[in-house]
């Protein structure tokens, strides 16, 4: 609906100029039209017409959440500079950038439409991805490290009807709408260096939020990039549900390190510390140095007011990537400020230390578990179409080596053999013939599962599967591709957590590249990655598949060796794939062994630390 354009121009056409009243019913018409978004008029003359929309919001849980919190408290905190913005500010400014919305769509209505934008880490995303929801819009966010034709496709293919850049992003926004096929209307936004002010009190309107959500982009390693439509409700699951398993509160500071393309950055270290009321900090791009000071700081004489406002961080989430990269720092750190980090991350004060993304390697946790004196990382597993679906427990005894715990509240889980395409009941964990644990995909359905592949029926229908006769829940089933095996861990699941009982999942794998064949043997890829990486020679590894005439697939392995590794020498050779073999040969069964090895200085990964597999093997191996 064009009416608030329809407004704007009357008063500076002829027509009001000449005959105004031949246009008095067309302009109360109009803005009769424009009120129900929100809008008020007030005339100075009659050719001076002032419009102001009304301070409210849509009575949806996460904006009733932020209006509940404490006012005054932080809700974000510039790293770089410490500059704080509360909870109150947050408020208001969401009001601001919907009416800003509404005056850049001329009143029409924006609900359903994708609205893209490109912002930093910063208070600005937050404002502009809430205001995005608040018209019951869908949020598009666009990686500002991505490359243009890859912005470009995103919004070609979402189709977004606007199109927001910070003005940090100015020049690659003009460059990314330059030549498209579909341009959508952009608009530069002013950057917010203070929060809002007045304290007018929000009103909410009877308005319901059912076409809206967040859309972000699958990583597309097998085919191109596919839209992930997160509903409202959707969100507003995901976050009821993390913040009863890991119990955020309005006392944790999130030190926020992690890019915002993605679920684990989007969802689980905003929008769930958001409805919970917690402050979060931005510390991206993620710099080992800045994280280990800031960190430090509320454990070291202050140098300047603001250093002495920092709070310790209760809550840190991050790839395992991250966490290498902290280690391997630390110990060139000042030994003042070692000292100061070591008890920065310590239980009494690093409440909670997560791990996801990618597999967690053993050497890695097991060095945070020393390094901080007794915190132990916790592991969980998700993807973009589900949000969070498997966490281990807050207890230390519930965070199981390999394992990624148990289905969250309000997520039901169950294993299915692909070869059978059988069902694997929870009192069946190992093969009655055998002994082995049974292998199965994880399947998941609940409030917590995306809607749809955007305009991509074909690929939805695809990824879901009804429910067998006997489920009285007729709700479909979401195949997430993910092998697992599930196993009863003596002395785990006895906190007074409810949802963390029971056998717990341990993943094997992408049922497409991590799970190789070798003589009708299933080998999990990770697996054998974990046992690599716990060789004191070996610093990164990747395992993959290969095709093999006589066994179907071979094992191969790509890795990075550390400095001992390099220097280890025997007989004027470097540390090598005898050597691999003679240190894993108490540890693999043989046909689980590496029989190609490459050495390369380094393995690529994206953005969340993981790698792609079959990019790799044709870079590699040819």
């Amino acid at each position: 609906m064009a009416a608030f354009g329809t407004v704007r121009r009357l008063v500076k056409t002829p027509l009001i100029r000449s005959s105004p009243y031949k246009a008095v019913s067309i302009v109360a018409a109009a803005t009769r039209r424009c009120r129900k978004f929100g809008a008020s008029f007030s005339r100075r003359s009659l050719y001076d017409l002032q419009v102001r929309w009304s301070s409210t919001l849509p009575p949806t849980p996460i904006f009733e959440a932020i209006a509940n919190h404490d006012p005054t408290s932080s809700a974000i905190i510039h790293g770089a500079s410490g500059r704080k913005f509360s909870y109150g500010s947050l408020l208001h400014d969401i009001v601001a950038g919907r009416d800003r919305l509404s005056a850049l769509a001329e009143g029409r209505p924006l609900s359903g439409e994708r609205i893209a934008f490109l912002a930093e880490n910063s208070y600005d995303y937050v404002v502009t991805f809430l205001s995005i929801l608040s018209h019951d819009a869908i949020a598009v966010p666009l990686a500002h490290s991505h490359p243009i034709l890859e912005l470009r496709y995103i919004l070609e293919n979402s189709e977004a009807s606007l199109f927001l850049s910070t003005e940090k992003f100015r020049e690659k926004a003009k460059e990314v709408v330059k030549d498209g096929r579909h341009t959508p209307k952009l608009k530069i936004l002013s950057k917010v260096y203070q929060g809002a002010e007045e304290r007018e009190a929000i009103r909410f309107n009877s308005g319901t939020l059912e076409n809206g959500g967040l859309m972000l982009y699958t990583s597309g390693t097998t085919n191109r990039p596919k839209g992930v439509v997160l509903s409202m409700s959707n969100m507003t699951a995901q976050a009821r549900s993390l913040v009863a398993a890991w119990k955020y509160s309005p006392s944790d500071l999130l030190l926020h390190v992690l890019p915002l393309h993605h679920i684990h950055g989007t969802i689980n270290a905003l929008f769930v510390p958001l409805m919970a009321g917690s402050a979060i900090e931005f510390a991206y791009p993620f710099n080992p140095d800045t994280v280990w000071k800031r960190l430090a700081m509320p454990f070291l004489p202050s140098s300047s007011p603001s250093d002495a406002q920092r709070r310790p961080v209760t809550f840190l989430t991050a790839v395992p990537t991250i966490y290498n990269r902290l280690l391997a720092t630390h110990p060139t750190l000042p030994p003042k400020l070692q000292s100061a980090t070591r008890k920065a991350i310590s239980p009494k004060h690093l409440r909670l230390n997560i791990s996801g993304s990618a597999a967690l390697p053993t050497p890695i946790k097991q060095a945070w578990t020393s390094l901080s004196g007794g915190n132990v990382l916790l592991e969980r597993y998700g993807m973009t179409e589900v949000g969070m679906a498997l966490s281990c427990g807050l207890a230390f005894g519930d965070r199981v080596d390999g394992s990624v715990g148990w289905p969250l509240p309000g997520v039901d889980v169950r294993l299915v053999d692909t070869e059978t395409n059988t069902i694997i009941p929870s009192s069946e964990e190992f093969h009655k013939d055998t002994g082995k644990p049974r292998e199965g995909e994880i399947q998941l359905r609940g409030p917590t599962i995306f809607r749809e592949y955007f305009r991509n029926p074909t690929a939805t229908v695809k990824e879901f599967v009804d429910p067998d006769d006997k489920d009285t829940n007729r709700e479909k089933w979401f195949k997430t591709g993910d092998i697992a095996v599930r196993r009863s861990i003596p002395g785990a699941g006895q906190s007074d957590q409810p949802w963390a009982r029971g056998p717990m999942y341990f993943i094997l794998g992408r049922l497409s590249v991590d799970i190789i064949k070798v003589g009708g043997e299933k080998v999990s890829a990770l697996e054998i990655e974990r046992e690599l990486l716990s060789l004191p020679e070996i610093s990164e590894a990747a395992v993959v598949g290969l095709p093999d005439e006589k066994w179907g697939q071979k094992v191969a392995a790509v890795i990075v060796l550390s400095q001992k590794g390099n220097l280890g020498k025997e007989g004027g050779k470097d540390w090598g794939i005898m050597d691999l073999r003679r240190a894993l040969k108490n540890r693999l069964a043989m046909h689980k062994m590496p029989v190609e090895v490459r050495v390369v200085q380094s393995i690529p990964r994206n953005a969340m630390g993981k790698i792609n597999k079959k990019v790799l093997v044709k870079d590699v191996f040819g």
